[in-house]
């Protein structure tokens, strides 16, 4: 029974970060209308950076969190204004070969900086765990799963409450609307996709403080992004944190208990694509 607990708990602390990568992506998919490829290597520049941070400047990735947060919203409204801003129009195909780019551009500078060795942070916290009735929260894993959820928070609060998210909403449910009624869209794009990569930095400093920093680990956090909005359905962003639960459950219980579970729990997204458009073409026939 102990280590049923355990395994909810490991799964529920992992799908913090899920989420947060996540609704990144579905931001730029529901507001900007386009799907972001380079979202995972967004988050591998997030991570590089808190590992600079700390290697270079001995800023500590709680502290730096601040840091890269604003440095990769700067670096996503560059993105959008430079590139993705001319391409909204284009067909569908060149935003994504457009996106892939720039993702393999991201990879390559890292792997040209850093070399492809995965970069560790070194901190005197990692290891430490807090042990209630028989069961361990690492404090890193756990403050991060509740920074996680602060984040969510005010997001979704930002998105009902201020003009600004309710103008993002309205561009997500009709755009030709929203350019009727005087909003202006091109800012708006620009502040959601800021967000965005804003979100997927936050998402790679406690990547580089759980697991590293490396050139390639960008690329795992986009599948599993994609299988969540998948389960979520494209751009809602009000089921991603359930879809996020449930692939952090599902992993987390596969690799305890499936034979070889540490290799099955890496195929866990594509069984759970495959299942919700089973699913759903199953109940649009029915």
């Amino acid at each position: 029974m102990e280590l049923l607990v355990q395994t909810f708990l490991n799964g529920l602390l992992q799908s913090g970060i899920y989420a947060l990568v996540a609704t990144g992506l579905a931001l730029a998919v529901g507001v900007v209308g386009i799907v972001n490829f380079a979202h995972g290597e967004f988050l591998m520049v997030g991570a590089f950076i808190s590992y600079a941070l700390l290697t270079v400047l001995g800023i500590d990735p709680i502290l730096g969190f601040f840091i890269v947060t604003a440095v990769m919203f700067a670096f996503g409204a560059f993105i959008y204004r430079t590139t993705l801003r001319h391409v909204l129009k284009a067909p569908e195909l060149n935003q994504m070969l457009l996106t892939f780019g720039i993702g393999i551009v991201l990879t390559n500078l890292a792997l040209q900086i850093y070399g492809s060795t995965p970069r560790t942070l070194n901190l005197e916290y990692q290891g430490s765990s807090l042990q209630l009735f028989g069961l361990s929260i690492g404090y890193a894993r756990g403050a991060s799963f509740l920074l996680a959820a602060l984040i969510m928070l005010a997001l979704y609060t930002m998105l009902s409450k201020t003009r600004t998210g309710k103008s993002m909403q309205a561009i997500a449910q009709n755009r030709t609307g929203a350019v009727l009624i005087g909003l202006e869209v091109d800012k708006l794009y620009l502040i959601a996709f800021g967000i965005s990569s804003a979100l997927a930095g936050m998402a790679g400093v406690m990547v580089s403080v759980l697991l590293y920093a490396s050139p390639y680990v960008g690329l795992v956090y986009t599948l599993k992004a994609f299988a969540v909005i998948v389960m979520a359905g494209l751009g809602n962003l009000r089921g991603v944190i359930p879809a996020a639960v449930v692939l952090g459950l599902t992993e987390s219980y596969v690799q305890t208990y499936a034979p070889d579970g540490g290799g099955w729990a890496e195929a866990v997204f594509f069984a759970l694509i495959f299942a919700t458009l089973i699913w759903r073409s199953w109940r649009s026939v029915s």
